[in-house]
């Protein structure tokens, strides 16, 4: 979500100034349309913070995790569901809340909502904590009178997306770990061990073999400018998260991402599983198709799917049907673009769009346990190859000496 700053003209006549988040300009325009605002100017609103991406690297205070928002979004659910006013609800919910930040932030909402602000729009002012989805389909309840449901759909879809998250990251877990300890392994052995070799074999008054002299040479540059390796390390990963917040790096990253051999297939079906379960739950709370898929597209998660969905949403703009651009992009596997297109025919795309959601969900168990299972022997493979090779290029002259000596 982008900031725009904006001159308008308000029902009264009158000239107000201020800042909305929005999509683009035509989500911003359409926003301020919705407020009765007539838009005679309108601009990004940019700071010097976004020309260095990579810079801001402190937080300004604790983030809220997904699992208190869920929490948050079943409990405001339920007490509107009981017909508890949402400026009481609000009250209630931040004296109860655990996180300092999400209590803050519930309190200014509740003071907006006191000032006649909208829930949506009291949600809009906090857009690091409410994203541009859960906005939008709190404004789409409180348009349809049915906020009580619509916050249980964003819930349940939140509990969804939140499980999906973990069990990727649980699978990565156990290859980190060990890929870590090789790492912190093979150091010692090139900063500590190697150095009491290379004293034992300077007696031999021989010519070491090529691999035992490589380690040799590699350990002593190593210690000697241990600070000149470090300092590289920092320089390439400060220069890689500045390129990755880029649009030109964040879509080479992304686009590699559906592409690796063995994990490209995994990412294409979570995105799968995120845009048709996001699309479905918009849908399905009333939202219009254009502003579901703006929405949609924001919060994919990859650049290279926000691409395709925003050439999905051109098309549409221009009267074609949602399935066949799909098609086109290349991103959508065709049992998705053709259950779409089923789902436009019969009138029941929010539904043929669950499935698919339900389905991906299950490919995705499915392939993380497979990708556990399969990255396994890998690493011992990898432990075995690194570990073993520094054992054996460090005993080869032993052996030639042993050699030597029975000859």
């Amino acid at each position: 979500m982008a900031k725009f700053k904006y001159v308008a003209k308000d029902k009264a006549g009158r000239t107000v100034k201020g800042e909305v988040e929005a999509a683009d300009k035509k989500h911003a325009v359409e926003i301020l349309r919705g407020k009765e605002l007539l838009t005679l100017k309108l601009e990004e609103a940019r700071r010097a913070a976004l020309a260095f991406p990579s810079l801001k690297l402190i937080s300004a205070g604790p983030k809220v995790k997904m699992d208190d928002i869920v929490v948050f979004t079943r409990q405001l659910a339920t007490m509107t569901g009981a017909g508890i006013t949402i400026l009481n609800s609000l009250d209630t919910l931040g004296d109860q809340a655990d996180n300092a930040t999400l209590q803050k932030v519930l309190w200014d909402m509740r003071d907006s909502v006191n000032t006649g602000k909208s829930l949506s729009e009291a949600m809009g002012d906090h857009s690091a904590v409410f994203s541009a989805y859960f906005v939008n389909m709190v404004r789409a309840g409180e348009s349809s009178g049915m906020l009580d449901d619509v916050l249980d759909r964003v819930a349940s879809y939140m509990e969804k997306t939140s499980a999906l998250h973990k069990k990727i990251k649980s699978a990565m877990v156990y290859p980190a770990v060990v890929t870590g300890m090789a790492v912190v392994i093979t150091l010692v052995m090139i900063l500590r061990v190697i150095p009491v070799f290379k004293e034992m074999f300077s007696g031999f008054g021989a010519t070491l073999p090529a691999p035992t002299q490589f380690l040799i040479n590699l350990s002593d540059a190593m210690r000697h400018y241990f600070w000149l390796f470090v300092l590289c390390a920092a320089i390439g990963a400060f220069a890689m998260r500045w390129y990755v917040r880029t649009d030109k790096g964040r879509l080479a990253i992304d686009g590699l991402k559906l592409r690796l051999p063995v994990f490209g297939p995994l990412f294409r079906k979570v995105a799968v599983s995120k845009f048709t379960r996001t699309l479905s739950t918009l849908v399905k709370s009333g939202v219009p198709i254009l502003s579901a898929l703006v929405i949609v597209a924001k919060t994919s998660g990859n650049m290279v799917v926000e691409n395709a969905v925003n050439s999905v949403k051109e098309s549409v703009r221009g009267g074609e049907s949602i399935a066949g651009p799909m098609g086109k992009s290349g991103i959508f596997p065709p049992l998705v673009t053709r259950m779409v297109a089923v789902g436009e025919k019969s009138g029941q795309m929010e539904t043929m769009l669950t499935k698919i959601a339900d389905f991906y969900d299950a490919q995705v168990d499915a392939a993380v346990e497979a990708l556990t299972s399969l990255i396994e022997p890998f690493i011992i493979a990898f432990l075995g190859i690194v570990i073993g090779g520094i054992v054996i290029s460090m005993f080869l002259p032993i052996f030639k000496m042993s050699t030597l000596i029975a000859f």
